[in-house]
């Protein structure tokens, strides 16, 4: 087998030629371009933008569902026997008795693939009639999606959807930026901006000159890579690069911009996130496999069955007709010719042993365990009235093998709303108040008329402290949130400003200050107006250094009214606290702070500021200017005198964001962990917000050893580079260390890329390229301290499970597969069973494409059933490639539902639909194709016994309608039962009952139908048809033969009863069974003399947009409105309003990679931390003599703290001040002179203080922000 990933490479490398071109407003240019079709014909090389995702159409339908249907070995085998059976020389039985039912199933299994294309139909059909403007001639006119072609010129207003990717040409907003939503592809509601070329801006400002426009493009062929597009523009002499910045994709939502133009690129199947969207494959069950295997080895067994019942016949047939002399008028020919027909003849009355009900059967049980799905009141929605729904009735089984789940983050175990949940402030934690020990009495923002009515955060301390005016760090603190960001406003009331942010979380934290009194309410290039407490302050922005993936911190430096220069700035706690110009007991608890709400998987943020001189800023201002005008290393230069400013901090506190789970996720990971089910999370998000939600929905946990790009670099190189690696791991220590070691791994797509796309390079030589890129040329410096004492710990942890991984199997095969596969092939098996042995797996910033990719590298080398789960049009890729697709139906769209085989309103219901649907599902079929392949075989054993006594000579036992009706109506009913009703448990009453109810019903048919066809009336019409006429009512009127029936009956029956009951007496009733978590310690204790783990590491994971923000646009100004009245706003003009509400599209925005490594490892496991439960009653604790704010906690139970409502301090160095400053007085001795009640100060060992006093010793340097 090939490698996936370097046929994707060579596809990609393909469509990079720039060989695509078009001209605006020229159909008759555009359609001369061809491309080859089949042979010598052509066809037109750019597609409309019609879209076709159902398989069938009027006339392919009948051919290619055949097609399909005789796929399946079952059916050309029955076809086989029809056809035999149709031969008079050799037929044993009529040949009706199998076509009729073949002839049943082709139909259901026809009917059901027709409706499920309908339903594609119907969607292709609302997506494909949606309108929009189109430019004919000098006018803009309301067409079909359907209408458009590559060249044309669209126009789009407000709320409007992307049809197809273009070219932004101008818009009326400042610069012709263009702000879109992704909420339909990847849930996020955050906004990102797209700029028309500056040529197009300033030359395209009315639409009549947009009417005009004869500029052409080329650039790159059709490709699936979201996030990169190279081209140029050819207008008036001149060429303009083009880059994905000035692309809209399809799929994308048109916001907070009243008109925009775009020339069509891609349309159609052409498309970027339809080129991601995969293609339509036909699912199969293993079930359905195994039916093919089975039907293949029971018609081996039957050929060999056959054949020996013929030489026998070879053997027996002139002694037989000595005896018989009625034969030998029948049997004329040679005795050769005669057991060859004898062997069809046997071959034809024994091809019963493959029953055609059992498939008919099967299919009306998939459809019962649908229905039963569907009917599922526990996977009902209430909140959104969506039920669960089976769209699909073949894959029930195979959610009860699921063995890896890939679920996207977004919108699946997320909701997507950032809440703002506690914070931090001198030191004192606030979280919300308890609402029972202090019942709300309305809201108590009600004097802000600025305030949101939805804020949910309550704390009266807080707002007592903010509108009391005393504090300065409480004001600072709010200021700086009000200040410090780049967030739009948009104006729709006087009193109710309408903010647009780059990410949710910037927005929750604008919103938190604005319900405290600190609104931001507008904004200029140079300028920012805040309503502080009911007065208006205007703050000029001097600069403004935004954040980036290396920065992890953004900082404005302001001037305030009075004429005092600050800076301000928020970050991640690591590099916050590496500029503070002192370290103190605020930043001490602080610290504690952080880790009580990362221990919530709270997404935390730390704020800091300081006063700046007017000579420090003069001499800083030129600096920095010098820097911007640079031509070579511009980044870089920035970076440093933004390092420059950025210095001599003082900490106000920290800010602590809840990213909403979803209800019952965490238990729901938890299950089906337990079911030793794996779950691995692919999303485009950033690595850090995705690992904390991996902490927070317990995917991920303090005692993992959390791999990332470079350990499993180094892993893999570890025994790619040995030769003897089969021997290398057979010491005690490597067989140990997998087992008693919880392993993780979080990789992004641009790693993923490096080690499966670049696989032509020597794994030595992917190593040294990561070591050289260009983002970690240069680091923070905290950073650079702690690269010796990482890379000492990757060298023993790649040694030692790099060895191990040999010993078990994941190193190459010398001997097998070595010499077969190719580099590529073995490096991905390397990669896949990697990432197999670890509990958690988390691919982070993956294209839809690279998601795809990831399941079907695990289908390929690990044969496990694989689930994909999703909400957005990014995940509509994996869905259809893994063996079962689930679409959660949301407020995303419902392109993931769409193309899923079950439709879920919440990723909770996921573990029902395994663990219970699944399992029955799984359980029921298996019970059912035992009891009928036992049934079928047992009846033919009777005939093959009864050769025996016919002289061989294929001879049939039964009547031809009595083995027509046996396995299709007499026997189904008891079998159907166990296929629709079975369970793990059974109710013994009730499932008895409807069991004899099965029996009695099926005796009845035999009855009815014996009856009728051996009636007279059905002899006088066909006495060759129905020849035993009264043969049954004759028989049975013997007693001797009842008393045949019922021994049968009893013997067949007594034996297993009495050993069920005997089985059942002597049981010993086991005692209930209580599961044990496990044990977090486990893994640290056995693996600490193996690999040292860390001390437990700050995380914070406060998202930042995707991309850098819009500072840059904001200094520019060319992200701000003009007055009205500008140029601009003659865009607007001659175009017809449309009042049809378009429904939301669900194709692919772009996604921007990163590459990013924050992970905090492992920790050590402090008693007492600043943690504040939700809904914890109101209380300060006593203050600690010395300390600058005093180390109390406000909003919180007391209990929480250790007591009384203090903090609990342990661990050295902990309780040590930051950075080796001496320890408080607090802190010195046992207990500490003035310590209240609730506050422990000095740890086990001592290291923060003896217990005869002393100073603390310096502080280790933090490691590498991970």
């Amino acid at each position: 087998m090939g490698s996936l990933a370097y046929r994707e490479d060579l596809e990609e490398e393909k469509n990079s030629v720039f060989t695509w071109e078009l001209e605006a407003n020229s159909r008759d240019y555009n359609s001369q371009f061809k491309e080859k079709s089949f042979l010598c014909w052509q066809r037109r090389k750019y597609k409309s933008n019609v879209i076709h995702t159902a398989k069938y159409n009027v006339f392919s339908f009948l051919p290619l569902n055949l097609y399909e249907q005789f796929h399946r070995v079952s059916n050309l085998y029955f076809l086989f026997i029809i056809i035999l059976q149709g031969l008079p020389e050799i037929s044993t039985l009529p040949w009706f008795t199998l076509f009729v039912p073949l002839i049943c199933l082709l139909v259901i299994r026809a009917t059901r693939d027709l409706v499920d294309d309908i339903g594609r139909h119907r969607s292709d059909r609302i997506i494909n009639n949606r309108p929009c403007q189109i430019l004919v001639g000098k006018s803009f006119l309301w067409r079909k999606w359907e209408n458009l072609y590559v060249g044309d010129v669209v126009c789009l207003n407000k709320d409007n959807i992307v049809p197809a990717d273009l070219l932004l040409l101008a818009s009326t907003e400042p610069s012709s930026l263009c702000y879109v939503e992704t909420a339909d592809i990847d849930g996020e509601t955050n906004l990102k901006f797209r700029q028309a070329p500056p040529v197009t801006h300033h030359e395209l400002t009315s639409v009549r000159k947009v009417a005009s426009f004869q500029g052409k493009v080329v650039c790159e062929e059709p490709n699936s890579r979201l996030h990169h597009f190279v081209g140029c523009l050819e207008w008036n002499g001149r060429r303009h690069p083009l880059d994905i910045g000035n692309v809209l994709l399809r799929g994308c939502k048109v916001r907070n911009t009243d008109t925009c133009y775009g020339l069509v690129i891609y349309a159609g199947f052409d498309t970027k996130i339809m080129r991601n969207c995969g293609k339509i494959r036909l699912k199969r069950s293993r079930i359905d496999r195994l039916l093919n295997r089975l039907v293949a080895l029971i018609f081996l067994s039957l050929v060999l069955i056959s054949v020996a019942l013929s030489l026998g016949f070879w053997f027996k047939v002139k002694e037989f007709k000595a005896k018989h002399h009625y034969v030998s008028p029948r049997h004329v020919q040679s005795v050769a010719a005669e057991t060859f027909l004898t062997f069809w003849g046997f071959f034809i009355l024994l091809s019963v042993m493959v029953p055609m009900a059992m498939f008919i059967m099967v299919e009306f049980i998939y459809l019962g365990n649908s229905m039963f799905i569907n009917w599922d009141v526990h996977m009902y929605h209430a909140p959104q009235d969506v039920p669960a729904k089976a769209r699909s009735t073949s894959l029930n089984d195979q959610l009860g093998q699921v063995g890896y789940v890939f679920s996207d983050k977004t919108g699946t175990l997320t909701q997507n709303v950032m809440t703002f949940r506690k914070c931090c402030i001198g030191g004192i934690v606030y979280g919300p108040d308890d609402e029972e020990a202090a019942p709300c009495q309305g809201s108590p923002y009600l004097w802000n008329k600025f305030a949101d009515g939805k804020f949910p955060y309550r704390n009266a301390e807080l707002l007592r402290a903010v509108r009391g005016r005393t504090d300065e760090a409480v004001r600072e603190f709010w200021r700086l949130l009000a200040i410090c960001h780049t967030v739009m406003v948009q104006e729709k009331d006087a009193d109710q400003p309408v903010y647009q942010a780059a990410s949710p979380d910037e927005e929750a934290l604008v919103t938190a200050a604005r319900n405290f009194g600190y609104v931001f309410v507008a904004r200029t290039r140079d300028s920012i107006t805040v309503m502080e407490l009911g007065d208006e302050r205007v703050y000029q922005v001097l600069a403004m250094m935004d954040f980036n993936s290396m920065r992890k911190r953004m900082s404005v430096l302001v001037r305030n009214p009075e004429g005092a220069i600050y800076l301000y700035t928020k970050g991640a706690d690591v590099v916050i606290f590496e500029r503070l110009s002192k370290k103190g007991m605020t930043e001490w608890t602080t610290e504690e702070a952080l880790a009580s709400f990362a221990e919530e998987t709270l997404r935390t943020l730390c704020l800091a500021y300081k006063r700046v001189d007017e000579d420090t800023y003069e001499e800083w201002r030129q600096r920095h200017r010098e820097a911007s005008l640079r031509m070579q290393n511009r980044a870089h230069a920035l970076h440093q005198v933004y390092e420059e400013m950025e210095k001599g901090l003082q900490l106000l506190g920290a800010t602590a964001i809840e990213d909403r789970l979803q209800d019952g996720v965490c238990d729901t990971i938890q299950c089906l962990k337990q079911g030793n089910i794996k779950v691995w999370v692919l999303t485009g998000d950033k690595q850090e917000t995705a690992v904390n939600i991996g902490f927070a929905c317990q995917l991920l946990s303090e005692n993992m050893l959390i791999l990332e790009e470079k350990e499993i670099t180094r892993i893999l190189e570890a025994y790619w580079g040995s030769n003897d690696g089969l021997l290398a791991g057979q010491g005690p220590l490597q067989s140990r260390f997998l087992q008693q070691t919880k392993v993780a791994m979080v990789i992004n797509g641009e790693f993923l890329d490096q080690l499966l796309l670049s696989l032509r390079k020597e794994p030595r030589a992917l190593v040294r390229d990561e070591d050289v890129d260009v983002e970690e040329a240069w680091q923070e410096p905290g950073e650079r301290t702690t690269d010796f004492l990482r890379a000492q710990r990757v060298s023993l942890m790649w040694r030692t499970l790099g060895t191990q991984l040999r010993g078990t199997g994941l190193g190459p095969r010398v001997k097998d597969s070595g010499a077969r596969d190719g580099p590529e092939v073995r490096r991905e098996r390397a990669f896949v069973e990697l990432a197999a042995r670890c509990q958690a797996v988390i691919c982070c910033r993956v294209t839809p494409k690279q998601k795809a990719l990831i399941v079907a590298l695990v289908k390929k080398y690990q044969r496990a059933v694989t689930l994909a789960i999703g909400d957005g049009a990014n995940d509509v890729n994996m869905i259809k490639t893994a063996d079962i697709g689930v679409g959660l139906a949301g407020p995303e769209g419902m392109q993931a539902v769409q193309n899923s085989d079950y439709a879920l309103a919440q990723f909770c219901f996921l573990k029902r639909l395994l663990l219970v649907h699944g399992r029955w599902s799984y359980v029921r079929v298996c019970k059912f194709l035992r009891y009928f392949v036992y049934k079928t075989l047992a009846s033919m054993m009777a005939q093959v016994w009864f050769a025996f006594y016919s002289g061989f000579t294929a001879q049939p036992l039964y009547e031809g309608w009595f083995l027509a009706l046996f396995n299709l109506l007499f026997s189904t009913l008891p079998v159907l039962y166990i296929g629709l009703f079975e369970q793990a448990i059974l109710i013994v009453k009730y499932w008895t009952v409807l069991f004899v109810l099965a029996i009695l019903l099926s005796f009845c048919f035999y009855v009815v139908v014996t009856w009728g066809c051996q009636s007279f009336w059905l002899f006088r019409i066909s006495p060759e048809t129905f020849p035993f006429l009264y043969a049954d009512r004759n028989v049975l009127s013997h007693p001797s033969i009842l008393l045949v029936i019922l021994l049968n009956v009893s013997l067949n029956t007594l034996p297993t009863l009495a050993l069920r009951v005997i089985y059942q007496a002597l049981e010993k009733p086991r005692p209930k069974e209580v599961e044990e978590a496990p044990g977090e310690d486990i893994a640290a204790v056995e693996a600490a003399p193996y690999l040292r783990r860390e001390s437990r590491r700050r995380r914070s994971s406060y998202a930042f947009s995707h991309r850098e923000g819009y500072a840059e646009l904001i200094t520019q100004g060319t992200i701000l409105r003009r007055a009205p009245g500008g140029d601009r706003d003659m865009l607007t003009g001659q175009i017809i309003p449309c009042h049809e509400e378009l429904s939301p599209s669900t194709q692919e925005s772009c996604r921007c990679s990163r590459k990013m490594s924050f992970l905090g490892k492992t920790g050590h496991q402090h008693r007492g931390k600043a943690s504040s439960r939700d809904g914890g009653r109101a209380a300060r604790g006593p203050q600690i003599p010395g300390s600058p704010r005093g180390l109390a906690v406000r909003g919180v139970p007391g209990d929480v703290a250790g007591g009384a409502g203090g903090l609990t301090v342990v661990q050295g160095e902990r309780a040590g001040a930051v950075g080796g400053s001496p320890a408080p007085p607090a802190a010195r001795g046992r207990g500490g002179q003035g310590v209240p009640r609730g506050v422990t100060a000095g740890a086990r060992g001592g290291r923060s203080g003896a217990r005869g006093g002393g100073a603390a010793p310096p502080r280790p340097p933090p490691p590498e922000e991970q």
